[in-house]
């Protein structure tokens, strides 16, 4: 499949300081891709360079084989057929829900505007709301009418900037899965631009994560991404994880717990991430050739589940697991791990 946008090799500098660094990707027709990473790394100025808002030092942005920002080229940003969506929202205070919405669309009558924006504004659920002013709708409310000015024209590529991190925790879920539906149901492709690991790995078929510095650090589906990590940086950041220094020999490696499967290295010294499901824990009593007794020093209970935190060899290790879980702090207990990953240590 050809992609709809292609952004290759995009590096930005404020002054002599480099905040993207040599960032590609492609988004796909119809495909929902995120840029995960902490505040600061980049992400929103790779999004304000391809909307046309930021110009690159170096790098090609191109959108349905058409180049929209080379060295010799910037097309403006209302001629690229591209969404955008704030993180403010950025409604205008003084005009009601239909004018804000209407205002999405030029060049065509006033007639044509209205009936564009009665009909959008169905689409996303604000049918009875047309006359409010912006101060008098929820939070949910403002970011779909931002959501309704942004597709109003029918954009080729919809770009959210954290659009959700306004929200309550209860209404940003609800939120994000009405809008995700809707981009599918109409087809959008959409860059979402988010520091939230969750947000990322509910809401995208494929993520890339950055790193300070603005560097990407790997691009994938949210799956392999999380499972299959290929440096430090990337299994610690999309969420808790354990890491091991240990010696591989035929795709085996020696650890606190015994003999673990790893996948990404066959022979050698590596450092391993377990994921804390990816940890039991076994009576003490419990066969077991290799692995140490460890103690349970810690609990936090989350309602569906438990975090467990297991001393072995004075090293600290995560273990999760359901709420049945039958131990409690200060028991013995024994690890085993389901697998592990090889990834490469963070540089300094």
């Amino acid at each position: 499949m050809t992609p709809l946008l292609t952004v290759e090799s995009i590096t930005k500098r404020f002054a002599t300081t480099p905040v993207v660094q040599d960032v590609s990707f492609s988004v796909y027709p119809g495909e929902i891709f995120a840029l995960l990473g902490p505040s600061g790394c980049g992400k929103t100025t790779t999004l304000r360079i391809i909307a046309g808002f930021e110009t690159a030092n170096a790098g090609t942005i191109s959108m349905a084989e058409r180049t929209l920002a080379d060295s010799d080229t910037h097309v403006p940003p209302e001629s690229r057929g591209i969404g955008f969506v704030f993180q403010d929202y950025a409604l205008f205070p003084h005009k009601n829900v239909l004018e804000n919405v209407a205002f999405g669309l030029r060049k065509v009558s006033k007639k044509a505007r209205h009936e564009k924006a009665v009909a959008v504004l169905d689409m996303v659920g604000l049918t009875n709301l047309h006359e409010r002013l912006p101060h008098h709708l929820s939070g949910g409310e403002q970011q779909r009418v931002a959501l309704a000015r942004a597709i109003i024209a029918r954009p080729k590529l919809l770009l959210l900037d954290e659009p959700f991190s306004s929200l309550d925790p209860g209404l940003r879920q609800s939120t994000r899965e009405e809008v995700r539906a809707l981009l599918k149901t109409e087809g959008i492709s959409a860059v979402l631009v988010t520091h939230a690991q969750e947000e990322a790995l509910s809401f995208a078929e494929r993520l890339g994560v950055m790193k300070e510095g603005g560097t990407l650090e790997q691009i994938g589906t949210p799956e392999t991404v999380y499972r299959q990590p290929k440096t430090a940086y990337v299994a610690d950041f999309l969420g808790q994880t354990n890491f091991i220094h240990a010696h591989v020999k035929d795709g085996i490696a020696e650890t606190p717990f015994g003999r673990v499967k790893v996948d990404g290295a066959d022979t050698g010294n590596v450092l391993l991430s377990i994921r804390p499901e990816c940890l039991k824990m076994i009576a003490s009593d419990a066969q077991s050739s290799t692995a140490k007794n460890g103690r349970i020093v810690g609990q936090a209970f989350k309602g569906h589940d438990f975090t467990y935190r297991v001393e072995v060899d004075r090293q600290h290790y995560f273990v999760q697991t359901d709420y049945r879980c039958p131990f409690q702090v200060g028991d013995t207990v024994l690890l085993e791990a389901a697998s592990a990953v090889a990834v490469m240590p963070e540089t300094t």
